[in-house]
């Protein structure tokens, strides 16, 4: 796992979410042209929002998500619920602002919307932060500053059946186990909570599949906001009359809204390539990632018997160096008939 991962998943979440951003600017500009310039305002800032929280500012997702809302209905009542030829004055937006909460003109939307971001990119967020979690552990274990008594096993092991003449001979497997196990200690001791780091990646991606999967949630996002402004306007007059009692009539200022600002062919090229075919989900590529991360779980505990079975100890059935004289791999003594010795070979 490298940083170069961690960089294509951020940037398939920045793909994803632009591509949300898009779909509900588009719902505004096909359906709801004349409030779509307005709207399109209130949208660009929520996902700017989704893009904050996702990776790692400290903002409330409940908190946006009833600020989009908040935002949006003085616009839907001045263009949907009680329309006019001129927009609201902003006192007048800002005590629909206020009553929003109170009258619930988009009904249960917007607490639908709050659960299902709030539970979609809390695990997203996390599974990010994880990732970096992996990236710090990779970076502080890929220098080794070997101690001196590792140095001085190591040159034995490597060099003294040089010293006999015994150049093509390789350590035994056994003798060159205890070396390489008691050089990487430390590393035995990561091998642990790796194992279970790996594992709760593995429960994390479980968790962000199904209904809160936030590739789901995003690119449904406009949805909800279709099935909101649907309400508002079945309500419509009973909406009007509860924003009277409170707000009074609509107090109206001498200017227009204007049309549909926003481009639709916008990065239309890179946004086509973030596919929702089946094999190019979020959803499918974390599973694979999270797939190869697995054939990796054993990797520091096993790490000292990838290097003696594959680079240093010599293969089965070839003369090997046992320590003091060349014997058969076959017949090498178990790696701990060769610990003590070792050990107090260290200090000589």
């Amino acid at each position: 796992m490298s940083p170069m991962v961690n960089e294509c998943v951020m940037e398939t979440f920045e793909m994803l979410i632009r591509l949300a951003e898009n779909y509900t600017s588009t719902l505004f500009c096909n359906r709801y042209r004349n409030m779509a310039a307005e709207a399109t305002t209130h949208v660009q800032e929520f996902f700017t929002d989704v893009g904050l929280f996702l990776f790692g500012t400290d903002v409330s997702t409940e908190e946006f998500v009833d600020r989009f809302f908040d935002t949006l209905f003085p616009v839907v009542y001045n263009h949907v619920i009680n329309r006019g030829l001129t927009d609201i004055s902003l006192e007048y937006a800002e005590c629909l602002r206020m009553l929003r909460r109170d009258i619930r003109p988009f009904g249960n939307i917007p607490k639908k919307a709050v659960g299902q971001m709030g539970r979609s990119l809390l695990s997203s967020r996390t599974f990010l932060q994880a990732l970096n979690l992996g990236i710090e552990v990779i970076n502080t274990t890929d220098h080794l500053h070997f101690s001196k008594d590792c140095s001085r096993a190591l040159l034995r092991m490597q060099y003294c059946p040089h010293c006999q003449g015994l150049t093509l001979s390789k350590p035994c497997m056994g003798y060159c186990l205890n070396v390489i196990r008691g050089c990487l200690a430390n590393m035995a001791e990561v091998d642990l909570h790796w194992r279970g780091y790996i594992q709760s990646l593995e429960e994390l991606s479980s968790a962000m599949s199904g209904t809160y999967d936030i590739e789901q949630v995003l690119l449904n996002f406009h949805s909800l906001v279709n099935d909101a402004l649907i309400q508002a306007r079945i309500n419509g007059p009973e909406l009007s009359e509860q924003v009277k009692k409170v707000c009074g009539p609509p107090v109206r200022k001498p200017t227009q809204s204007q049309g549909c600002s926003f481009d639709q062919n916008k990065d239309n090229q890179r946004l086509k390539k973030f596919s929702r075919d089946s094999e190019e989900t979020l959803a499918n590529r974390r599973k694979e990632f999270i797939s190869h991360l697995r054939l990796y779980r054993a990797f520091y505990g096993g790490l000292a018997d990838h290097l003696c079975g594959n680079e240093l100890a010599a293969a089965d059935g070839l003369p090997c160096w046992n320590g003091e004289d060349v014997s058969n791999a076959l017949a090498a003594p178990r790696p701990n008939e060769w610990l003590t010795p070792l050990i107090g070979s260290l200090g000589k």
